[in-house]
């Protein structure tokens, strides 16, 4: 083998394990409502960069019961921006790590062509047998959902028809199989490139529900990870945020 051969394969040899031994894992918690936008940005994020990320998802409330519980999380993808900031003041996430990474959207949501209008009319005609939600207690898009029917004054009216899915994921389920013949989702979970992707739908104008500010913020176990911090700068660039758009959620 000649020595300019040698010395080539040592030195890309040596660069590969440089890049292996930069390369870390990184465990994320994630609101349930961004699943398909992380899935999509992680997947860009791991090709990019050579890290790993291991995701599990959930309620907002849930997610920060596991996390005061020990869960091993190092970033937490919440649904409000409430709850980050609560870790932050007990001293369970890095200060100053927080930052809006989206704002959700509220949609009514049918998996029937048709059934919902696009002004949400098929709320006040009460025709339906159920109304599926996400848990108010734990889900902030299940409380944006009750915000709604409270300032549509149909909260009395509806009230025995509402079926209550654990987190907004179960609350979507319940919708896409039938058992409820519509209910309040998170728009990311009907929507992609510009469309309601099947069923119908009314998407929920803001003004009958608080803002949803989505906040991210770097865990205490996260400290010091390198994958960490590359993961939540990644989502402040172009990459991420053209995903984000993608599934309706504005920035």
């Amino acid at each position: 083998m000649k020595p300019s051969l040698s010395r080539l394969i040592a030195v890309l040899g040596a660069s590969l394990l440089a890049c292996a031994a930069h390369a870390a894992e990184v465990q994320i918690a994630v609101a349930a409502n961004f699943t398909a936008p992380i899935k999509d940005i992680a997947a860009e994020f791991e090709k990019d960069t050579g890290h790993k990320v291991v995701a599990a998802f959930g309620p907002t409330g849930g997610l920060y019961t596991q996390i005061k519980n020990g869960a091993p999380f190092e970033v937490f993808f919440s649904a409000d921006d409430t709850t980050p900031a609560k870790l932050e003041t007990e001293g369970d996430a890095v200060a100053g790590s927080r930052f809006t990474y989206a704002i959700g959207k509220l949609v009514l949501w049918s998996a029937t062509a048709g059934y919902v209008d696009d002004k949400g009319e098929v709320l006040k005609k009460n025709a339906f047998r159920h109304l599926s939600i996400g848990n108010p207690k734990t889900a902030p898009y299940g409380l944006a959902a009750t915000q709604v029917l409270d300032k549509l004054g149909l909260a009395d009216a509806v009230k025995p028809k509402l079926v209550e899915g654990t987190n907004i994921t179960q609350a979507h389920q319940f919708v896409a199989t039938g058992n409820a013949e519509l209910g309040f989702v998170a728009l990311s979970q009907v929507y992609k490139d510009g469309r309601i992707t099947g069923g119908s739908a009314w998407i929920v104008p803001d003004n009958l529900y608080e803002p949803i500010r989505q906040d991210a913020v770097i865990l205490a176990r996260g400290k010091g990870n390198p994958a960490a911090a590359a993961l939540v700068e990644y989502l402040k660039g172009p990459k991420a945020a053209a995903v984000i758009k993608a599934y309706g959620y504005d920035l």
